[in-house]
C-alpha cells in the first residue's frame, strides 16, 4: 500500500513530464520558422552536442474500429527525430510528423532547455506560451469560419392528412 508521501512524490514526478508533453504538443504543431524565431529572441543559447543527428523514418499507425475494437495497422507516416545534450547535461528529444529535420532539432533543443533550471522559465514564457496562443488563435479562427458555413435543417410538417 502506498503512503501519502509516496503518492505526493509520484505526483511531483509526473508534473515535469506533463509539462514537457504539453510543450512538445505545442512545438510539434508549429512551423519550424516560428520556433526558430522565438528561440532567436532569447539571445545566446547554451552549447549542445547532437546525440542523434536529425533523421527521418517511418512509423506504423494503428487504429481501432469504433475506438474499442481490435487493433489494426492503418498505414505508415513519415517522422523526423533528433536528440541532443546541452553542455550542462540535459538531454532533449524532438519528434515531428513529416520530413522537417530542422524542426526535429529545434524541438529537441527546446525540450533540453525546458529541463534546464536556468532556461526553463524563459522557454516557457517566451517560446511555448506565445506559440500556444498563436495555435489557439488559429483554432478559434478556423472554428469561426466553420461556424459561418453551418446550415440548420428544419423538418416542416405538412398540413396534409
Amino acid at each position: 500500500m502506498k503512503t501519502v508521501q509516496a503518492e505526493s512524490s509520484d505526483q511531483a514526478a509526473k508534473l515535469p513530464v506533463a509539462r514537457r508533453q504539453a510543450a512538445m504538443a505545442v512545438l510539434a504543431a508549429c512551423e519550424a520558422a516560428a520556433i526558430d524565431a522565438r528561440l532567436g529572441d532569447l539571445g545566446a543559447l547554451p552549447a549542445f552536442t547532437m546525440l542523434r543527428e536529425p533523421e527521418q523514418g517511418l512509423v506504423m499507425l494503428r487504429g481501432r474500429v469504433g475506438g474499442d475494437g481490435a487493433a489494426f495497422n492503418l498505414g505508415e507516416a513519415t517522422v523526423s527525430r533528433a536528440a541532443l545534450r546541452l553542455a550542462s547535461g540535459e538531454v532533449g528529444f524532438g519528434y515531428t510528423l513529416g520530413r522537417d529535420r530542422t524542426k526535429a532539432r529545434l524541438i529537441a533543443l527546446c525540450d533540453a532547455l525546458l529541463q534546464s533550471a536556468g532556461h526553463a522559465a524563459a522557454i516557457e514564457t517566451q517560446v511555448i506560451a506565445p506559440l500556444r496562443a498563436e495555435l489557439e488563435a488559429r483554432r478559434l479562427e478556423k472554428a469561426r469560419q466553420t461556424a459561418a458555413t453551418k446550415v440548420d435543417f428544419y423538418t416542416l410538417v405538412r398540413g396534409e392528412g
